[in-house]
Parts: structure tokens; C-alpha cells; sequence
């Protein structure tokens, strides 16, 4: 019986030091629920219209408090949402110069930032302090949907980087949330359940998986080459983070990062009725089957699974 009672309490204990090993991995990828992924552009209604090319509805969202640009989304069941962003007919030019994004919407960047959302933000800035990582003031912002319901809601940036750019940004709403996703109360489309993944260019993939690593304390990523994609993946399973860097100097992928420095290079959802979308090309990723829409009627790299 003593020997039984000791096997159980060292079983136990191993048990209990697993789950106090794994819990720091959990409570990272807890922290990268995606909110929102941004795509940037000059023109909110072309972009719009690009969208509908491809059979995806988008609704305007309206003008943020800045003054400085305008929105529109498509909204998904789980929450996140796909927002175009582009400057305001009205827009200040010495404002707009100075916007974070200004650059990205000016050439028509396409797939810009990226958004996690936080239930409490100073925990949440907190633990990626304690991590090492660099976390700005949060500071506040909002918008004015078009039936004149205002949305308010803060935000912090993390990493060195622009906004939303290598690292997500984090956002908590002071307003309902659901009052930011769902303009008229339910989501854009039921055709796909979200924003699954956000794929991030990066020059130095090994340097970008331990950055991940130490921030989200996550495990080791699942490695591939993508040859039709033109990029060597590192995926985090349990994350919808995809890092990528390019298989050659002379591809698509070096010349983005090139121009515009590390950040989101293609967004993927989830789809529930993949069949009733077309795809022009199909790649395997991880257990996962990429279908690609349109990059010559988006501009920009948009697929689902």
C-alpha cells in the first residue's frame, strides 16, 4: 500500500509539472485570437468591388475618429473579420503622410496588418513585457458605423515594428464587440467561419520562430517548403501564425519584402462551402489544403481551406 500511495503521488506529480510546462504554451496561443486582419488600398470602393470579383460581399463600416481613413468588412461567425482600409475623401494630406499605413494604402499593398483581440489588456501587455517584449501605451481610437452607432475600443502595439506588422497588435473594446463585427447583428457571410490564418513575410526564418517562441512561449513550428507559394513556412500549430520566407531572391515574396519590410503577406480563411468558390491554385500546407483566390483580381494573396 505505501509503495502504491508513492507510485500515485510521483504520478501525480508528473502529471501536475506536464500540465504547469504546457500551461505557459496555452495561455500564449490563447493570446493570438485573431481579431481582424487589415488590407490596405487607395480606393475603398475598388477594393470593395475586387472582393465581389471573387464572390465575397463586403459592407461599409465607416469613417474612423481619426478622420483619416475609411472602412469596409466582411464579418465572420467566430468573430474576426476581413476590414479594407483606405484614406478618407476628406482626409488632412499632412495626416495621411504621417498614418502608419500610409505607404501600404498609397500602392495598393493589399494584406497589411494583422489584429488579436484581449479581454484584458494589461494582463495581456503585462506577460509580454515579463517576456522581453516591447509593448507601446495602449491608446484609444474608434469609428462611426454609417446607421450612427459609435464604437470605441484601445489598442497596443507590440514589437519594434509598424503596427500590426511582424506581431499582431492587440485591441479591447470599451464598446460591444459585437457592434464592431456584425453591422446589422449577425456576420457578413456564413460561407466561411474566419480568418484561420495570417501568413507573415520574414527575412530570417529561424530569427522570426524564436521571436515567436520567447514572445508566446509556443513549441517548436512545423517546417515546410512551399514551392508554388515560393516560401519556406514555419507553422505553429494551435496558432493561425504562418511565418515565410522567400525560396528565392528573384520571387514575388523577396521583392514584397523588399519594398515594404516584414508584415502579413497573404491572409486564409476557413471555409464551410469550399466548393461554391473558384480557386486558381491549390496548395498543401501542413495537413491543410490551400485554395487560392484571384491575386490577379485581388491584388493581393487571399485563400481559404
Amino acid at each position: 500500500m505505501i509503495q502504491s500511495a508513492t507510485i500515485q503521488t510521483v504520478e501525480s506529480g508528473v502529471r501536475s509539472l506536464g500540465l504547469l510546462m504546457i500551461l505557459p504554451m496555452l495561455l500564449g496561443a490563447q493570446q493570438l485570437k485573431i481579431d481582424h486582419a487589415t488590407v490596405a488600398g487607395r480606393d475603398l470602393k475598388t477594393m470593395m468591388s475586387n472582393l465581389a470579383e471573387v464572390g465575397l460581399h463586403c459592407e461599409f463600416g465607416g469613417p474612423h475618429s481619426d478622420g483619416i481613413t475609411e472602412m469596409a468588412l466582411i464579418s465572420f461567425p467566430d468573430g474576426s473579420y476581413l476590414e479594407l482600409i483606405a484614406p478618407h475623401g476628406n482626409a488632412d494630406a499632412k495626416a495621411l503622410a504621417n498614418h502608419v499605413w500610409a505607404k501600404l494604402m498609397t500602392v495598393n499593398a493589399g494584406r497589411c496588418a494583422w489584429a488579436v483581440r484581449s479581454s484584458d489588456l494589461d494582463s495581456d501587455m503585462k506577460r509580454l513585457q515579463a517576456a522581453g517584449v516591447k509593448v507601446s501605451t495602449p491608446v484609444r481610437s474608434g469609428r462611426e458605423r454609417p446607421d450612427g452607432k459609435r464604437l470605441e475600443w484601445e489598442m497596443a502595439q507590440i514589437g519594434e515594428e509598424p503596427r500590426g506588422t511582424c506581431f499582431p497588435f492587440v485591441i479591447h473594446d470599451l464598446t460591444p464587440r459585437q457592434d464592431r463585427a456584425f453591422l446589422t447583428g449577425k456576420p457578413t457571410t456564413k460561407d466561411f467561419g474566419g480568418v484561420s490564418r495570417v501568413v507573415i513575410a520574414v527575412r530570417d526564418l529561424r530569427a522570426s520562430v524564436q521571436r515567436y517562441r520567447d514572445a508566446y512561449q509556443l513549441p517548436l513550428p512545423i517546417e515546410q517548403v512551399a514551392a508554388a507559394f515560393g516560401a519556406h513556412l514555419a507553422l505553429f500549430t494551435g496558432t493561425p501564425v504562418v511565418l515565410a520566407a522567400p525560396l528565392h531572391a528573384d520571387s514575388w515574396l523577396a521583392a514584397r519584402l523588399a519594398e515594404f519590410g516584414e508584415g502579413p503577406c497573404a491572409f486564409i480563411l476557413k471555409a464551410r462551402k469550399p466548393g461554391h468558390y473558384d480557386a486558381t491554385l491549390k496548395t498543401r500546407w501542413s495537413m491543410a489544403d490551400i485554395s487560392w483566390f484571384d491575386a490577379a483580381k485581388l491584388h493581393w494573396h487571399l485563400g481559404f481551406e
